[in-house]
């Protein structure tokens, strides 16, 4: 029998509906982190792991309460693509392709903390819980398994990670906003000027522009939206109020 749970998300406060426990999912995050490092190369450049670390670091201390029993874990893979996740469990990944946009170690927090913040709001199983209708594995769900090809199949595509081959399912309006109002604040709790998000989000933006056609693998999971700065903006005072500028 399929089972739906509710939960709150933080930040927003938002109800939303899950066909999968935290236990579930942490499970299939950490099948498909360890799948991608056996993949896909992992840089062995010890300024960028140090960055991507201390930055990451950062912003798992103010979420650990969002996300309790995460391991936190954090790569850099090699790749062009312009690219970053953070599956259940607190799994991270960065790959090299989108630190030239992320710019500085401000740039990379806004990637970070909005990646974060769709963990910890549990996006991932919300799109999985479409997807598992969809592919009619409704009924399965007492019968699961990380590590059934279809159940990482239908995870790889919910938490937008895998081949090209696969078809990424974007986030949905609602989603990605979400992700944003409580990266902002995870970031200005961490100790990051939150006015970098703004920065970050107009210079993928023309990233974009540039690569004409060639449509970054991360847009196709997280589509600009025209109105992003706009509502930015109006949740800056909050997130301000929060900031601390680390020492």
């Amino acid at each position: 029998m399929l089972m739906c749970g509710c939960t709150t998300v933080p930040v927003t406060g938002r109800t939303q509906f899950n066909f999968l426990s935290p236990q579930q999912e942490m499970e299939l995050g950490l099948t498909a982190f360890n799948q991608m490092k056996k993949e896909v190369p992992i840089s062995k450049d010890p300024q960028l792991n140090a960055l991507v670390t201390k930055v990451g670091k950062r912003i798992a201390a103010v979420a650990q309460a969002d996300l309790p029993g995460a391991q936190w874990e954090f790569v850099v893979f090699e790749s062009k693509e312009a690219n970053a996740f953070c599956l259940p469990g607190g799994k991270v990944g960065v790959y090299t392709g989108i630190l030239p946009i992320t710019k500085d170690e401000e740039g990379l927090a806004v990637v970070l903390a909005h990646e974060v913040a769709h963990a910890a709001a549990r996006h991932g199983g919300e799109r999985m819980s479409q997807a598992i209708v969809l592919h009619g594995l409704g009924e399965q769900v007492g019968a699961f398994s990380a590590r059934d090809p279809r159940w990482q199949a239908v995870a790889n595509t919910a938490y937008g990670i895998g081949s090209q081959l696969l078809v990424a399912l974007p986030h949905s309006r609602l989603t990605e906003s979400e992700a944003d109002h409580i990266g902002l604040i995870y970031m200005a709790r961490a100790g990051y000027n939150p006015e970098a998000a703004i920065a970050f989000w107009e210079r993928f933006a023309e990233y974009n522009r540039k690569a004409g056609g060639a449509t970054p693998w991360w847009l196709r999971t997280h589509p600009l939206d025209e109105k992003r700065i706009e509502r930015l903006r109006a949740w800056m005072p909050e997130a301000k109020a929060q900031y601390r500028p680390a020492q």
